[in-house]
């Protein structure tokens, strides 16, 4: 009978591979130099030109190229860095605003800008994350929020069975399923308080550079800014007003929630965070977006029992409507029909919004049960926009397996985020987490209601980001309610896929002298 070879692994064996190791990674940051060389000269060369996407595409594929090596060695800090980039990407976009345009702006050259290559890089590196995560037999932590988004994603992946162009649904699935997979990454990263820091800390880096990058156009003179009708709002990075706004507002109901559970030094920090971002959201002039941030701001008062801060925002929405150029005379259009300048109405009005519906909701017919496709609507009218209302969205383009699976990530946003209130201690820092995730709940469902909030990947990242740091909270709070907190010990953050593969490695054996 033949036996196995079981000779000890000698220091020379470890040496060797140690060098062995170092070699490989060497060459791996020689081939990413080499690269990154490459792109950075095509780039260069291309500048002058007329074809922007000669200058964006060879630095993506760069600075992707060191993403993808950073995801598979250093898996959260992956993450936290795309938080903290993700709101300054738009800022290179190659397509132009998708609402009333699907000539110039089709799915092929949405699917080249570097927000969309960004998402593609997130989605396959999270996929082998937790497959590595499931492969080493870590139980994945799960929740019913996580569910409803997951089948969500699902119906709106089957709804391509009716979709032409196929293209542009694809795209559409892909872009919701990089929220999705947000949420459901940082439901795993997210395992202790020092952790939930770090991914605060990353989402409020995402506004320094869209706010100094609105600062310095304003000072300049020659703010970014895009004209609707006879208003000028601005944009920010951003290619819409619009998104700017949505983006802004979760970001200063969620400020204003942890706000007083800060130190003194990120107290004097967040203010003129909080400031800025006020101003340039009511300088957007977005309504909806103006007035889910009030209420969101006071659902977090009533919460927080802050009703010192209920009186000074009224205060300071009158003011605002008194000293912001355009801001009460873009409240007073609201049934009136705007004109976009040498262009056909906006579609920003309440009138012109039922006018619309009564055409979209139609489309369903055929198909109520798939619907006709994600991004599909503005496909089939001739308006080429989208419904402005997440729910008969949700119905159009999903069907009827859609519109459930959307409310019910409506309601668990909002369920997950209140069960988070009702177990954390007051004026900590986890009840200002969970009073601002319920606060951005309630701003996304009424933006829902009358805004293309579904598809607006860049402030979903960070309202599902709020949503997982209050499911931390809300998992805490019951393990400390059931007796748990102090005998269960804290889980490590989950290793990357590297990681695991050195952790299969063939141990040293005990007796093995190490010199």
């Amino acid at each position: 009978m033949t036996s196995l070879s079981t000779a000890p692994v000698t220091r020379h064996d470890i040496v060797r591979a140690s060098r062995r190791g170092q070699f490989w990674s060497r060459v791996a940051l020689a081939l990413v130099a080499v690269i990154a060389s490459a792109a950075a000269i095509i780039s260069g060369i291309s500048f002058g030109g007329t074809d922007k996407r000669m200058v964006v595409v060879p630095l993506a594929v760069a600075v992707g190229i060191a993403l993808a090596a950073l995801a598979f060695t250093r898996f959260s800090a992956f993450v936290l860095l795309l938080l903290g980039v993700r709101a300054s990407l738009d800022l290179f976009k190659l397509s132009g605003p998708s609402s009333g345009n699907t000539l110039t702006n089709s799915a092929a050259a949405r699917g080249l800008d570097p927000a969309a290559l960004l998402a593609m890089l997130f989605i396959v590196a999270s996929v082998l994350w937790l497959l590595a995560q499931y492969s080493s037999g870590r139980r994945l932590r799960g929740s019913p929020l996580r569910t409803a988004l997951i089948v969500f994603v699902t119906a709106g992946a089957v709804s391509m069975i009716g979709a032409a162009p196929l293209e542009a649904t694809m795209l559409e699935v892909a872009r919701i399923l990089s929220v999705v997979m947000m949420f459901v990454v940082l439901e795993q990263l997210i395992t202790s308080r020092e952790a939930m820091v770090n991914v605060l800390k990353a989402a409020y880096a995402s506004l320094l550079f869209p706010l100094a990058y609105t600062l310095f156009g304003l000072l300049a003179g020659s703010p970014a800014s895009e004209i609707k009708g006879s208003f000028t709002r601005l944009t920010g990075p951003f290619a819409q007003s619009n998104t700017f706004a949505r983006y802004l507002a979760f970001m200063i109901v969620f400020g204003v929630a942890i706000y007083p559970s800060l130190s003194r030094r990120l107290k004097w920090a967040m203010l003129p965070i909080l400031g800025l971002s006020s101003v340039f959201l009511l300088l957007t002039l977005t309504r909806a977006a103006i007035l889910t941030a009030v209420v969101g701001v006071v659902v977090v008062a009533l919460v927080q029992r802050r009703t010192k801060l209920i009186v000074g925002f009224a205060a300071s929405a009158l003011l605002a409507a008194a000293l912001v150029p355009g801001l009460s005379d873009r409240f007073a259009t609201l049934t009136a029909g705007e004109q976009v300048v040498g262009g056909p109405e906006t579609g920003n009005s309440l009138e012109w919004r039922l006018n619309y519906w009564t055409k979209v909701l139609p489309l369903a017919n055929d198909n109520p049960v798939t619907g006709i496709g994600l991004n599909m609507t503005q496909y089939q009218l001739s308006a080429a926009k989208q419904p402005h209302n997440d729910f008969i969205r949700a119905y159009v383009e999903t069907g009827l397996l859609g519109l459930g699976a959307y409310l019910a990530v409506q309601f668990l946003l909002l369920r997950n985020a209140i069960v988070a209130v009702q177990r954390s201690t007051p004026r900590t820092l986890e009840a200002g987490v969970a009073a601002g995730a319920l606060g951005c709940a309630v701003c996304f469902l009424l933006g829902s209601l009358g805004s293309n909030m579904m598809s607006n990947v860049v402030s979903l990242w960070y309202l599902v980001a709020f949503s997982a740091a209050a499911s931390y909270i809300a998992r805490r709070g019951e393990a400390d309610a059931f007796g748990l907190g102090s005998s269960v010990p804290r889980l490590p953050s989950p290793p990357g896929p590297a990681e695991v593969a050195h952790a299969s490695a063939p141990a040293v054996p005990v007796g093995t002298r190490r010199g």
